[in-house]
C-alpha cells in the first residue's frame, strides 16, 4: 500500500521517466533500489567494460540523475561558482552548463564543495546549491526558470558543512529543508517557486544532510527528514509537525544517510548516533513514534541502506551488514571494501567504496557473494585532500555511472 501511494506521489518524476532511468538522489523511489534487469550478474576481472571518462567536470560529491539520453550533475570550481551542467550519456559531452551560486560556507577549511543531486520531472531541473541556492530550470536549454535561496527567502540554518540534501518532486510540489525556527521544512509550487506551506519543529532545528522521503503511516502521508537533532515527521498536506526521534541524532555532528522506510516502520542511523527503528503509531491529531530497536551493528556510513525483501543492506565501519529489517537481527556481515555508498539492482549489490573501489555482490541473506570488484582508472583525482569517495553509484539504462571528484566514468553494465 505504501509503496503504491510512494508511486502515485511520484507521478511528476515517474511519468517522464523510464523505469530504468534514474531521475533523482538514490532513484526513481528514491530507496537506492532499481527494478532494471538484464544486467551483468558478474564481472570480468578488471571490471565491467568503461564505455567513458570524462575529467575536469569540476568538484563535489554530487550523484548524476540520468534520464535518457542526458546526465545531469551539481559540481563547482573553484569557490565562486557552483553550477548545473548536463552531459550525454552517451559520451559524457557537456550539452549546458548553467550557475546557479557559489559554494556555502563550511565551519573551516572540511570539504567545500557542491553536495546536492538534481531532480527532474522531465521538462524541469531543481537543483539545490550548497549555500542554499534552489533553482528550478529547463532540461532541454539549462535556462533558470525561477530561483530562491534557503537562507535569505526563508531564514534557513544548516550546520557545519552547509546544504546537501537533494530536493524531493511530489507532484506538482517541491519540497526541501531550509532548517531553522521559521520555515524548518519548506513546500513550494514547483512550477513558481510560491509558498505553499512553512513547516515549522518546535524551538527549530538546523538542516541536516540527509533528504526527505515520503511515509504514509497512522492514516497521514508525511515528508520524514533527518535533521541536525533527529528525525522528524510533517504532516504532508499542511506542514504541521507530527512527532520526532532523537536517538539516532546523539552525539552525531553530521546526520547525513537518507531514512529508509516500510509501512509504518522508519529506520534512521549516523556514524556516532549508531542506528534505531520506530514504529509510527496514532492518528491524525496525535503520532508516537516509538522505538523498535537502537543498535550500533546496523549499516550507519555515510553511504546508506537499501531494504530489499525484508533485509536491510550497508556498511558501518566493520564493512557490509545485511540484517532483518524489523528486528535488527543481523544475518551476515563482512568487510568487503569497507564503508561504502550503495544501490541495488536485478539481484545484485552496486558498492562504491570510500576508497574508491567499487565492487558487485550477490543480494541476499545467505551470506557475501562477490561477483566483481574493480578500481576506476585515476582514482585519486586532482584536487582531493582529505575528503573520500562518497558520491553514490548509478545505474540507468544498462550503465554505471561513478562520480568521485573531477571525474565521471560510465561502464556498461548489460547484459544483453
Amino acid at each position: 500500500m505504501v509503496r503504491c501511494n510512494w508511486l502515485i506521489c511520484l507521478l511528476g518524476v515517474c511519468s517522464l521517466a523510464s523505469a530504468a532511468d534514474w531521475p533523482q538522489w538514490r532513484g526513481p523511489e528514491r530507496n537506492g533500489v532499481s527494478k532494471e534487469t538484464g544486467l551483468l550478474q558478474e564481472w570480468p576481472a578488471g571490471g565491467p567494460k568503461l564505455l567513458w571518462q570524462v575529467k575536469d567536470i569540476g568538484d563535489g560529491y554530487s550523484t548524476p540523475a540520468v534520464v535518457g539520453d542526458r546526465l545531469y550533475l551539481i559540481s563547482n570550481k573553484g569557490m565562486d561558482n557552483e553550477f548545473v551542467h548536463c552531459l550525454s550519456a552517451a559520451d559524457g559531452k557537456e550539452i549546458w552548463n548553467t550557475t546557479i551560486g557559489k559554494v556555502g560556507r563550511n565551519d573551516g577549511p572540511q570539504y567545500p564543495a557542491a553536495r546536492s543531486t538534481p531532480t527532474t520531472d522531465g521538462s524541469r531541473l531543481f537543483a539545490l546549491g550548497s549555500d542554499g541556492d534552489l533553482a528550478c530550470l529547463e532540461t532541454a536549454s539549462g535556462k533558470i526558470v525561477w530561483k530562491k535561496n534557503l537562507r535569505e527567502d526563508f531564514a534557513g540554518n544548516f550546520g557545519k558543512w552547509a546544504y546537501a540534501e537533494s530536493p524531493l518532486v511530489d507532484g506538482d510540489a517541491i519540497v526541501c529543508t531550509p532548517g531553522g525556527a521559521e520555515a524548518t521544512l519548506v513546500k513550494l509550487n514547483k512550477a513558481s517557486g510560491e509558498t505553499i506551506w512553512k513547516g515549522v519543529v518546535p524551538e527549530g532545528d538546523n538542516a541536516g544532510y540527509a533528504s526527505i522521503i515520503i511515509v504514509e503511516a497512522a492514516g497521514v502521508k508525511q515528508y520524514v527528514q533527518f535533521l541536525e537533532n533527529g528525525l522528524v515527521g510533517l504532516d504532508a498536506k499542511t506542514g504541521k509537525f507530527l512527532w520526532r526521534y532523537d536517538k539516532t541524532a546523539q552525539s552525531s555532528p553530521a546526520n547525513i544517510p537518507t531514512p529508509v522506510a516500510r509501512e509504518s516502520l522508519v529506520y534512521s542511523a549516523s556514524n556516532r548516533g549508531g542506528a534505531g527503528l520506530v514504529q509510527l503509531k496514532g492518528g491524525t491529531n496525535a503520532i508516537d513514534a516509538e522505538q523498535v530497536y537502537a543498535t550500533p551493528r546496523l549499516p550507519s556510513s555515510i553511504g546508506g541502506a537499501v531494504l530489499v525483501d525484508g533485509n536491510l543492506y550497508g556498511t558501518n565501519s566493520q564493512g557490509l551488514v545485511c540484517a532483518d529489517f524489523a528486528t535488527g537481527d543481523v544475518k551476515w556481515q563482512d568487510r568487503s571494501i569497507g564503508a561504502a555508498s550503495l544501490l541495488a539492482a536485478d539481484g545484485r549489490l552496486y558498492l562504491h567504496g570510500e576508497n574508491g573501489d567499487v565492487a558487485l555482490v550477490e543480494l541476499t541473506p545467505e551470506g557475501y557473494r562477490e561477483k566483481g570488484k574493480f578500481t576506476p582508472p585515476e582514482i585519486q583525482p586532482r584536487g582531493r585532500v582529505n575528503s573520500k569517495a562518497w558520491a553514490y553509484p548509478v545505474v540507468a539504462n544498462g550503465k554505471l555511472y561513478i562520480r568521485d571528484l573531477g571525474v565521471v566514468w560510465c561502464y556498461e553494465v548489460s547484459a544483453k
